[in-house]
């Protein structure tokens, strides 16, 4: 399940559409961990963007902060490390940490 508060940030259609596209395979890997949830809040601060996730699953929690000035830019690397973490967890690399 994904939770997203989009804070002061206007989120356009197309927009919510990339980030689903990209997110969805960190939501298959996340859905063979088992109890997955994803919160994702975004704040605008000057000309940059702050993205913060949390992730919940069977195999534990994590976080991940990252702050960019293009949002595009910011969820693409979101997904990027979420994949490979959950991927890392799925294989039982690295347990993560509560």
């Amino acid at each position: 399940m994904i939770e997203l508060d989009s804070g002061n940030v206007l989120l356009t259609p197309s927009v919510r559409r990339q980030l689903m596209g990209w997110l969805r395979r960190s939501l298959r890997l996340g859905s063979r961990l088992g109890n997955f949830v994803l919160k994702i809040r975004l704040k605008k601060i000057g000309r940059s963007y702050d993205v913060n996730a949390q992730v919940r699953d069977s195999a534990g929690q994590f976080r991940f902060h990252m702050r960019r000035h293009d949002l595009r830019n910011a969820f693409r690397e979101l997904a990027r490390k979420l994949t490979v973490r959950l991927h890392e967890q799925c294989m039982g690399r690295t347990p993560a940490v509560t």
